[in-house]
C-alpha cells in the first residue's frame, strides 16, 4: 500500500520510521516532512493545511492510507474535506473529523464533555468578553494558584498558571479584552489547579474498539528541574514508574471507557489517536486535557516500544478492525532528549549546520525541525532533534540518550540534562 503522513516534526519522523519497517508499506510519503523523513520516505512540498493540495497528492500518488500528524488540520476539518471527495471514498484515514477534533480544538467543549460523562477533571468555568466582569469576580473567590486556558488552539502557549489574584485578573483581561491569543482566546476556561504528577496515556480507537498504547511522561519547561518558560516538550520517558498496573486500570475504567462511550453517545465516529493528559492526584487520575493526535515528543518514546506492525495497526484503526489486533510492547525503557535552538522558546535562529549525526550508535535521532540543503542538514525550527535511546533500565536509557545528545553539534544547541532523572529518584 501507499501511505501519506501529514506533518513535519519528530512525531511524523517517528511514524515514518515505524511504517517503513512494515511489509505492507510499498511507497511512503510525508508532507511536508523534514531532513529525517527524506532519508526514509519521499517528502512532498505541500502544506498540510492546503486541503486541495493534499487531495491532489492522494490522487496523484495513489495513496491508500493517510495519517494526519498535527492537530491544526484535524481541527480545521481535513478529514471531513477528504471524506466529501466522491473519488476518494476508499481512502483509509487515521484522524478524527472536525467534530471529534473539538476534544482538542475547544477547551470549553472538552470540559463540558467531561462533566457530561462523569470523567474526573478539575472544576472549571468558562467566560467570554461579554462576561469578563463575572470572570474577574469569580477569580476573587477562587483559591490560588489558578489555571487560565484559551479555548482554542494557541500553539501550546494558551495556558497560564497564575500565582496571585492580580496576575490572574491581568491574564484574563489580556486574553479576553486584549485578544492576547486572538480568536483562540475568545473564550477562556478558568480551572482549579491540581497538585500531583503528570503523565500521558494514548488511546487508539476505530470508533468502537480501542487499544491503549504505552504511557509516557514529558518535560515541558526549558530549564532543568522544570524551571523557565513552557516549550513544546524537551524530552519524554516511557514507561512511567509511578503508573502502576492498578493506576492504569483506573485510567481505563474512569477515563478511557467513558470517553469513548461519550463520543459514541454524541454521534462522533472517532477513528484515530486520543492523547489523554492526566494528573495523578492522591492515586487518582484527573484529565487535564485531551489532544486529538499523538504527542510530540511522547511519540518518540512510545513508538520505539511498540513491536507490532504499525501499518497493520493503522489500517485496523481506519477500517474498524482494532479488535483483531494484539499489540506487543517492549519491556525496555525509552528516553528521548530534545535538542533545541539557542533562544528557544523565544526568538531563535535557523540554518545552523548539524554535525556528528553519523557518529550516533544504538540510538534514534528523530528529526523535528531540520532541512536538507546542499548536502547539509540544517536547523529549521525551535525543536531540532529528539534523541531516543532504549535500554533495560531507566538509568541506562537516560545515560545513552544524554551521551548522544552531547555528541551531536550545532551552533547554539541547548538541551535538558535531567530528562528522566526525577523518575530514577521517584518514590510514591
Amino acid at each position: 500500500m501507499n501511505i501519506l503522513i501529514l506533518g513535519s516534526g519528530g512525531r511524523e519522523h517517528a511514524f515514518a520510521w515505524k511504517l517503513a519497517q512494515s511489509p505492507l508499506c510499498d511507497l511512503l510519503f510525508v508532507a511536508p516532512g523534514n531532513a529525517g523523513t527524506a532519508q526514509i520516505a519521499t517528502n512532498l512540498p505541500i502544506s498540510y493545511n492546503d486541503f486541495s493540495a493534499v487531495a491532489k497528492a492522494v490522487r496523484d500518488k495513489k495513496i491508500n492510507l493517510l495519517i494526519v500528524g498535527p492537530e491544526e488540520p484535524l481541527v480545521n476539518g481535513i478529514v471531513d474535506f477528504l471524506r466529501n471527495q466522491p473519488d476518494l471514498s476508499n481512502l483509509q484515514i487515521v484522524g478524527p473529523d472536525a467534530k471529534g477534533a473539538q476534544l482538542e480544538g475547544s477547551k470549553d467543549f472538552s470540559k463540558q464533555f467531561m462533566h457530561r460523562y462523569g470523567i474526573p477533571t478539575a472544576a472549571s468555568q468558562t467566560f467570554t468578553v461579554e462576561t469578563l466582569q463575572e470572570g474577574l469576580a469569580y477569580l476573587e473567590k477562587h483559591s490560588l494558584p489558578i489555571v487560565l486556558k484559551a479555548d482554542g488552539l494557541a500553539a501550546g502557549k494558551g495556558v497560564i498558571i497564575a500565582e496571585t489574584l492580580v496576575d490572574a485578573q491581568t491574564a484574563l483581561y489580556e486574553m479576553l479584552d486584549g485578544k492576547k491569543f486572538g480568536i483562540a482566546g475568545s473564550k477562556v476556561v478558568i480551572e482549579q489547579f491540581l497538585r500531583g504528577i503528570e503523565l500521558s496515556v494514548f488511546v487508539l480507537t476505530d470508533g468502537i474498539n480501542y487499544k491503549i498504547l504505552p504511557e509516557a511522561k514529558d518535560y515541558k519547561r526549558i530549564g532543568e528541574e522544570d524551571t523557565g518558560p513552557n516549550t513544546g516538550g524537551m524530552g519524554a520517558v516511557s514507561p512511567v514508574v509511578f503508573a502502576s498496573k492498578g493506576f492504569l486500570q483506573k485510567v481505563e475504567d474512569k477515563v478511557v471507557k467513558p470517553t469513548l462511550a461519550g463520543l459514541q453517545q454524541e454521534g462522533i465516529n472517532y477513528q484515530g489517536f486520543i492523547f489523554v493528559g492526566l494528573m495523578k492526584v492522591n492515586g487518582e487520575p484527573y484529565v487535564i486535557e485531551y489532544n486529538a493526535r499523538m504527542g510530540d515528543p511522547e511519540t518518540e518514546v512510545v513508538l520505539p516500544r511498540i513491536q507490532s506492525d504499525f501499518a497493520e495497526l493503522m489500517v485496523a484503526t481506519a477500517t474498524g478492525e482494532l479488535d483483531k489486533i494484539v499489540i506487543q510492547v517492549s519491556p525496555q525503557t525509552a528516553v528521548t532528549t530534545m535538542l533545541v535552538s539557542g533562544g528557544y522558546p523565544g526568538d531563535y535562529e535557523t540554518g545552523k549546520i548539524i554535525s556528528d549525526l553519523e557518529r550516533l550508535e544504538d540510538v534514534m535521532a528523530f528529526h523535528a525541525g531540520t532541512l536538507d540543503k546542499n548536502g547539509h542538514v540544517l536547523t529549521n525550527g525551535g525543536r531540532v532533534l529528539a534523541i531516543t535511546a532504549q535500554a533495560n533500565s531507566l538509568e541506562n536509557a537516560v545515560r545513552k540518550s544524554q551521551e548522544a545528545a552531547r555528541m551531536v553539534q550545532f551552533e547554539g544547541k541547548q538541551y535538558r540534562k535531567d530528562i528522566g532523572v526525577d523518575l530514577i529518584r521517584y518514590s510514591d
